[in-house]
């Protein structure tokens, strides 16, 4: 999620939170990067997807759970706008760490989907790179989230042990839930280089053959429990 430049243009943003003082809280932070304009403020799912009819935001920031269901209303906005408005980025944000609605977000690819916990929050950096991230059609993935899910696995031989260090290097920064570009930067690699390591990685983890959202959590799940 590292190394993402500055816009040349704003990157509008639209906040959804039902929460009064955390959507005021996350729309300080928000404002303080200086290529973010925040275009509208909603405190439910239907008024945030008028609001992105309306607007064409670039990247939609949402809390997971909200007005109407008040369940999962912000994985379920997101995956609607896969389809009505596939150019526009969803940062989903939570309180807990709930794997189950990561993964539901990602069901249909990763890119333009961010998934983050409200305590990384605090640190502006981390919401304004996720933020950029998601604006240029990457994506990020708590740590967390994923280290969740692998929470309660039995040991065993390490399904990492066939991978080179350099493979290694490469799988940790996947677990982060950094794209290709962002891995490239942040180890002085070229992108093919990076997508040759990748495709070796999970060749040699036995996900060849599923789809590129699922390689990459499974393949961060095994890095963590190797590393856990």
């Amino acid at each position: 999620m590292h190394g993402i430049p500055f816009a040349d243009v704003s990157i509008r943003v639209i906040l959804a939170e039902d929460d009064f003082l955390v959507r005021e809280g996350v729309r300080r932070v928000l404002e303080a990067a200086p290529d973010v304009t925040i275009v509208a403020e909603c405190a439910d799912g239907d008024a945030l997807l008028a609001a992105v009819d309306e607007l064409a935001p670039d990247v939609v920031v949402t809390d997971v759970r909200m007005p109407p269901s008040g369940a999962d209303e912000g994985i379920r906005v997101a995956n609607r706008l896969r389809t009505t408005h596939s150019r526009v980025g969803v940062l989903v944000l939570s309180q807990f760490a709930e794997p189950e609605y990561a993964l539901a977000l990602l069901e249909d690819g990763a890119d333009r989907r961010a998934y983050l916990l409200k305590e990384r929050v605090h640190d502006r950096r981390n919401l304004a790179r996720a933020v950029r991230e998601v604006a240029a059609g990457g994506s990020a993935f708590d740590a967390k989230v994923v280290e969740a899910l692998v929470a309660g696995r039995n040991g065993g031989t390490s399904p990492l042990r066939g991978i080179s260090p350099r493979e290694r290097e490469v799988l940790a920064e996947v677990a982060q839930g950094k794209s290709n570009a962002a891995i490239a930067e942040s180890l002085v690699l070229t992108k093919s280089a990076v997508e040759k390591h990748i495709n070796s990685i999970f060749g040699k983890l036995g996900l060849a053959g599923a789809q590129d959202v699922s390689q990459r959590v499974k393949a961060a799940l095994m890095f963590l429990d190797d590393t856990g």
